[in-house]
């Protein structure tokens, strides 16, 4: 029988709190200068793809950076790894809202996104080193999951209101006073923590790793996008080719980067590609029931954002709901209902129309939210109770890169739903109006550009194109939300196989071993 592990001290829970904050920002950085773009093309005059660029690039080198960026915090320090991240990430912010020219604004994300993939292993490693009891370290996996889940849904509110009340600049600069807080707070209450077995990175795995998922991101969305096909495949060969490499040469190097076979054991892996899942479905239609808010109910982004509190306050409810009931039901059990609750939020979509209450919306994402943050809470703590405290960064990374690959397919799969059915239904719709061709192509390439055509045309004919529009729109989300309640019904069903038999209690680790040693 072995000695109980200690329990957290007052330092520590103080600790989490400023673990928290980075955490929220960075995932609130991903979608806070969404609602932004019409005031920053006016005043920097973007080209489409720069406005892509814009928004994309920070996640595009977020998710490329992590499994790297993790192997260094266990190399040279968690802690040191978040501080020297919080200073790249207040520079990039400062760099972004001095911005004069597109390239400047694009740079200056893109190095937010070299500060995030620094920080956000290191939150999630530190918070399983900080708190080795099970019972505790579950209530801190759901602070950590509460405040990535209200990052998530709150980007939107919080640059909406930003940026109406202030400026799209004002949007950056908030990063600052949290990462002054961090640098004063951070040496004080976090504990220095490391790999002791990783002597040395090996470097041909951090550019496998790199090009691997910067180039399977990459032409994820610019497949998605549907022009440039040739060039996204032959990144996506690229991408697929250098993570094959980088998994064979991770199972021969006596000290991988990242220990794939920590897939063996069923525990994480199951969690692993149940976040995965469940992300993909939660990100995809969310990005679609938010379009519907402004585009078809013509709220503005304040208005907007007043209908997206409710999913912020259950996206922070969730992950301690969980926390509570998992001490009377099996974790497994947890996770699938919590995401057969998001499916029933998806489900709502069809009761859609042009002229329903923001109210719908506001329940359907809120039940989204209060269900997918359950099963992410319990997944994020099964995941890292499935390994040693030192194997906490891989972990960490493989727990964020999944979450960031489940953001950009669901985003380009789901979105790609949207886009083709609207496309497909104003495009045979339109042709019964007898619209110049240019017009109606136009109408029929998003909802924002039919509004534009509606506007020009004026009386019966732009009223009739755009009635066209609001409907092919609201069926679409009826569709794309029809398909997410479908992925989190299969995740359900994942997570009550995979996960089943995990122990609420005790650390995964050492029962994972009868199963596979999970780690090399």
């Amino acid at each position: 029988m072995t000695d109980a592990p200690p329990r957290a001290t007052l330092k520590s829970w103080i600790g989490l709190a400023v673990l928290a904050l980075p955490l929220l920002l960075i995932t609130i950085d991903g979608t806070v200068l969404v609602l932004g773009l019409p005031a920053i093309s006016a005043e920097l005059s973007p080209t489409g793809v720069e406005q892509l660029w814009m928004i994309d690039i920070y996640s595009l080198v977020l998710a490329g950076l992590l499994v790297a960026m993790s192997a260094l915090g266990d190399r040279f320090g968690r802690r040191r790894n978040l501080l020297i991240g919080a200073v790249i990430f207040a520079i990039a912010s400062v760099s972004g809202a001095l911005a004069t020219e597109p390239w400047m604004l694009i740079g200056a994300r893109a190095l937010l996104g070299v500060g995030g993939a620094i920080m956000m292993p290191s939150t999630l490693a530190l918070v399983r080193t900080m708190f080795l009891d099970r019972q505790q370290r579950r209530y801190a996996m759901a602070v950590w999951a509460a405040m990535a889940s209200v990052g998530a849904a709150a980007g939107p509110l919080v640059g909406g209101w930003v940026i109406e009340t202030f400026s799209w600049q004002a949007a950056l600069l908030m990063n600052i006073p949290v990462m002054i807080a961090l640098l004063i707070l951070g040496p004080a209450l976090l504990p220095e923590s490391r790999n002791p077995d990783l002597h040395r990175v090996d470097v041909p795995s951090i550019v496998l790793s790199l090009v691997g998922m910067v180039g399977v991101v990459y032409a994820i969305k610019t497949l998605a996008g549907g022009k440039g096909v040739g060039l996204g495949l032959a990144v996506l060969a690229v991408g697929l080719a250098a993570v094959v490499v980088f998994v064979r040469r991770q199972l021969v190097l006596p000290a991988p980067l990242l220990d794939v076979r920590l897939f063996a054991v069923r525990y994480f892996r199951g969690a692993v590609i149940g976040d995965l899942l469940s992300i993909f479905a939660m990100v995809g239609a969310l990005v679609a029931l938010v379009q519907h808010l402004q585009l078809v109910l013509g709220l503005t982004p304040i208005q907007a954002s007043v209908w997206l509190i409710p999913q912020a306050i259950f996206a922070a409810a969730a992950a301690f709901a969980a926390a509570m009931l998992v001490k009377r039901f099996a974790p497994a059990r947890v996770v699938a209902v919590g995401l057969l609750v998001a499916a029933a939020g998806f489900g709502l979509t069809v009761f859609l129309t042009p002229t329903s209450s923001p109210a719908l919306i506001a329940t359907s994402l809120a039940l989204v939210a209060l269900g997918a943050g359950m099963g992410l809470a319990l997944s994020n703590d099964i995941i890292m109770s499935s390994v040693e405290p030192r194997r906490a960064g891989q972990a960490a990374a493989i727990s964020e890169t999944a979450y960031e690959l489940g953001t950009t397919l669901g985003t380009a799969v789901l979105g790609s739903v949207l886009v083709s059915w609207y496309t497909r239904t104003v495009t045979a719709e339109a042709a019964a109006l007898d619209l110049p061709a240019s017009l109606a192509e136009r109408a029929a390439s998003t909802m924002a550009e039919a509004l534009l055509v509606a506007a020009e045309l004026g009386g019966s004919a732009g009223a009739a194109i755009l009635g066209i529009a609001q409907a092919a729109f609201t069926d679409a989300i009826t569709v794309t939300g029809i398909a997410g309640a479908g992925v989190m019904m299969i995740a359900a069903i994942w997570a009550l196989v995979t996960l089943r038999g995990a122990s609420p209690h005790e650390d995964l680790a050492v029962e994972s071993a009868n199963e596979k040693e999970p780690v090399a």
